[in-house]
């Protein structure tokens, strides 16, 4: 790349009435980039590379984590090197919608993102050539298709904000719901309600980050097979429901 003070020496032969053709084989420039400096004289910027370093911000990154292994995508953009990054939030929750979004804007470095209307639920969009690095979970295909694995630096990320890891994948494939069962008391049947947490996802890789940090916090869950399929991850015991209640709670 030339300088501005040669950029500017070329120019000036040109503007004496010199051909672009002689002030080429004089200065040994291509005629071509000195009829793009009549156009611009600064130099373009140089792009900057991705940030390889961990977010700053690792409790909002945990949560968006969760976020992402259950309703985010990342994809390219058609004419530049940056990439979306694309959670679905459902209308039905507005406090997630805003808190993917606060998430969202706190790591991404530019601190952009913005929200797109779509049928029954909104997309929360930022864009950056960041997001590969910071989700390198990504690449084409389903997620279930492919493996699904937390880099170290990840890893370190979640153990430290175990919580709000679950919370984000609460948040995405999660709900907590009110179960109910009939039970005989004193010779009569009375029906029983109690506080349930269920996650769904059919990534294999997926429920073990879930159901490993469960074990971590001393959460008891079990599988809960529905026609075959071990997609289901239930919290019922009632202690346990009480530490999900408190650092999660139900969606809103």
């Amino acid at each position: 790349m030339y300088d501005l003070s040669t950029r500017k020496r070329a120019l000036a032969l040109v503007a004496q009435g010199r051909s672009l053709n002689s002030v080429s084989r004089e200065t040994g420039i291509s005629r071509a980039a000195i009829r793009s400096w009549q156009d611009r004289l600064e130099p373009l910027p140089r792009p900057t590379l991705p940030d390889t370093r961990p977010p700053a911000d690792e409790c909002a990154y945990a949560y968006l984590l969760g976020l992402y292994l259950g309703d985010g995508c990342i994809s390219g953009h058609p004419r530049s090197v940056g990439h979306y990054l694309r959670i679905a939030c459902a209308n039905s929750w507005p406090g997630l919608i805003d808190a993917c979004e606060t998430a969202m804007r706190a790591i991404n470095p530019t601190g952009c993102a913005y929200r797109t209307q779509a049928q029954g639920y909104v997309s929360v969009v930022s864009y950056s050539r960041h997001w590969p690095h910071l989700f390198p979970q990504h690449g084409p295909g389903k997620k279930h298709e492919r493996r699904i694995a937390l880099e170290p630096w990840q890893q370190a990320i979640v153990d430290t904000h175990p919580w709000q890891f679950i919370r984000g994948l609460i948040h995405s494939d999660g709900c907590r719901i009110t179960n109910w069962t009939t039970r005989m008391v004193a010779g009569e049947r009375k029906r029983y309600e109690y506080p349930r947490y269920f996650f769904t996802n059919v990534s294999d890789d997926i429920r073990r980050l879930y159901t490993d940090t469960l074990d971590k916090l001393g959460v008891e869950w079990t599988h809960c097979t529905r026609n075959g399929n071990p997609f289901n991850i239930s919290v019922a015991r009632k202690a346990s429901v009480a530490l999900m209640d408190t650092h999660v709670g139900p969606k809103y």
